[in-house]
């Protein structure tokens, strides 16, 4: 199996809940556009998911008001959310994995998924950012631990200590070392 194959398993195996941000900006179907701008921009996101009755129905993003109310030159405190929101709404679970909500943005086509519990109750939201934020600092890690494991690797090349060439480096505390070098370690 290849480093990548590996990485990518560890990835997708963390839990969705780690990567997840809490209490999402959430506003009442009822509401207009205007109403639903100011709670994005009071909370400085890019979404807002909308409810009714409390469990989750739709959801507009700053493209959405965009595209359907601004370059229409509608006023956003005559239209209502529920008439340029996205729905039905994509939803995950909080048990989930990152893997499995990667592979539902992709089959949905969609950026965003709000974060359910058993009840269907929007506990958080997951964005492509965030999936790639934890990739990127998963890789990072494994590349590190890759590192660290690489000291029983024999390469070619001049010894860090005694500037020799040699075709038997091996990495001792962050040094590629030769034979000799590495045996006057062990007698001193």
């Amino acid at each position: 199996m290849k480093k990548t194959d590996t990485q990518i398993r560890f990835e997708t195996r963390v839990p969705l809940s780690e990567v997840m941000r809490p209490n999402p900006t959430t506003i009442n179907n009822g509401a207009t556009v205007a109403q639903a701008a100011a709670a994005m921009c009071h909370d400085d996101v890019g979404s807002v998911i909308i409810l009714e009755r409390n469990l989750p129905i739709g959801i507009v993003t700053e493209q959405d008001i965009n595209c359907k109310v601004v370059a229409k030159d509608l006023k956003p405190s005559t239209v209502h959310v529920n008439e340029i929101m996205s729905t039905p709404l994509i939803t995950v679970g909080a048990k989930k994995t990152v893997g499995h909500a990667a592979h539902m943005m992709v089959k949905h086509r969609v950026r965003r998924l709000p974060v359910v519990n058993e009840k269907k109750k929007v506990i958080g939201i997951v964005t492509v950012r965030d999936l790639l934020t934890v990739s990127n600092e998963l890789n990072e890690l494994m590349a590190e631990l890759i590192e660290i494991n690489r000291e029983d690797i024999v390469e070619p090349g001049i010894c860090n200590r005694c500037s020799q060439m040699s075709d038997d480096l091996k990495r001792v505390d962050n040094q590629m070392l030769c034979a000799r070098c590495r045996e006057e370690d062990k007698i001193t």
